[in-house]
């Protein structure tokens, strides 16, 4: 249903016909679509954390800028939908969010940079690649991914490196 509509069309009683559950089996799981899609999210943004969690934050921007996009890649169109769709980014972006933080926390240099300035970091690298991501996709995706990856890792990076100075 993600990759058929808008989130405010995909209706409760619609998803458990198609599902062939009965509503209250859904309601026993979840209080509402919301939750259902979060948790969705989160557990496909597992491999993104798996695969990203020795990396080190900031450091290794271009190589976690690689793992986003081919992540977002295997997940197909379904990925696309979620991260691109305006009807499904109130949800992606916390989800998102909590993926950063989450993975920073996992980061060994994580105490060289204070919480504030790495709440502005978070919020620059994740926006900056996810906006890149969605008009890549409304492109057409006419750029080959190693190409738009190296180009998203440049424009990322060179934009934390300035702050390197900070960190040194």
């Amino acid at each position: 249903m993600i990759c058929e509509m808008d989130y405010e069309r995909i209706t409760i009683k619609e998803l458990t016909k198609r599902a062939r559950i009965n509503r209250k089996t859904f309601y026993l799981h979840y209080n509402c679509l919301d939750d259902l899609l979060r948790e969705l999210q989160s557990e496909l943004a597992q491999s993104f954390i798996k695969r990203t969690q020795k990396l080190k934050r900031p450091n290794d921007l271009d190589k976690i800028t690689r793992e986003f996009f081919l992540v977002c890649e295997e997940g197909g169109r379904f990925y696309e939908q979620l991260l691109c769709r305006d009807s499904y980014s109130v949800i992606s972006n916390e989800v998102t969010e909590n993926i950063m933080k989450e993975t920073w926390s996992l980061s060994e240099n994580k105490a060289e940079i204070k919480h504030p300035i790495q709440n502005i970091i978070i919020s620059f690298v994740s926006r900056s690649t996810i906006e890149i991501y969605k008009q890549w996709i409304a492109d057409g995706k006419q750029i080959p991914l190693e190409q738009i990856i190296e180009l998203t890792s440049k424009l990322v990076c060179n934009g934390i490196n300035g702050l390197n100075s900070i960190f040194n």
